[in-house]
């Protein structure tokens, strides 16, 4: 990472640590956010962030953190948890409205067992880009759903994935990952694919081509999007989780 700022991922299965060194400021925090981005992409069960290298410059730079917990929370969703920041950033950050809903752990090893209880039960498919993806996903999430006792979600899950999984298949034709995580209050649905064109819903010409799958996809979850992922996209789509 450039920017005076340097990045280091290792992984505590099943957490992503990610060591940040050297200043952080207004200038290196779009660095520090393309490297948490970047550590996301694997999709960790939780993103903890090690502080003990930073030097924060500029207060408002923590905003960063919380930018970054904002998009885990849609996908992978996951939590994101900081640990051992200096006093003077420790204290900046619980004076921080934006930055308070994260937790803030003394040290790493502290930050690491807290990440690993959390409660988030998830489904995994590797999927290739054929005719009967778009079933397969649908018995997925069918069955996420029975096993976590959540009856009203089921149907229009089942159709969201479907729509996501068969946009691929139509437009990007690359293998893809196929997630349903349960973390309350929402079901989170999401599929990665091969192609860095960002999935857009059509708009209202009946006529268009394509889109109109993401169109409905729109309608019946409270949130969806499309980020890239690595060389390629993950479109994710979250429901209430009942």
């Amino acid at each position: 990472m450039s920017s005076g700022i340097t990045c280091e991922v290792r992984t505590t299965a099943p957490v992503a640590v990610v060591r940040l060194t050297g200043p952080l400021h207004l200038g290196t925090m779009r660095s520090v956010h393309r490297a948490l981005s970047d550590a996301l992409v694997d999709q960790p069960e939780a993103l903890v962030v090690d502080m003990a290298g930073v030097s924060v410059e500029d207060r408002l730079a923590l905003s960063v953190f919380a930018a970054t917990a904002r998009r885990a929370e849609e996908w992978p969703a996951v939590p994101v948890l900081l640990c051992s920041p200096s006093p003077v950033a420790a204290r900046w950050l619980a004076e921080s409205t934006t930055c308070r809903v994260l937790p803030v752990s003394a040290d790493c090893a502290e930050a690491t067992r807290l990440a690993g209880t959390t409660s988030t039960l998830r489904m995994r498919a590797r999927l290739e880009p054929v005719a009967g993806a778009c079933r397969r996903a649908r018995e997925l999430v069918t069955d996420a759903c029975a096993r976590w006792n959540l009856p009203d979600a089921s149907g229009p899950a089942a159709l969201v994935l479907s729509e996501l999984v068969g946009n691929v298949v139509r437009h990007a034709g690359t293998p893809m990952q196929v997630t349903v995580t349960l973390r309350r209050p929402y079901l989170h649905l999401a599929v990665v694919d091969g192609s860095s064109a960002e999935a857009r819903a059509g708009g209202t010409d009946l006529h268009a081509e394509g889109g109109r799958g993401l169109m409905l996809v729109r309608e019946l979850t409270q949130r969806w999007g499309s980020v890239p992922a690595g060389q390629g996209k993950a479109v994710w789509a979250m429901l209430p989780a009942t």
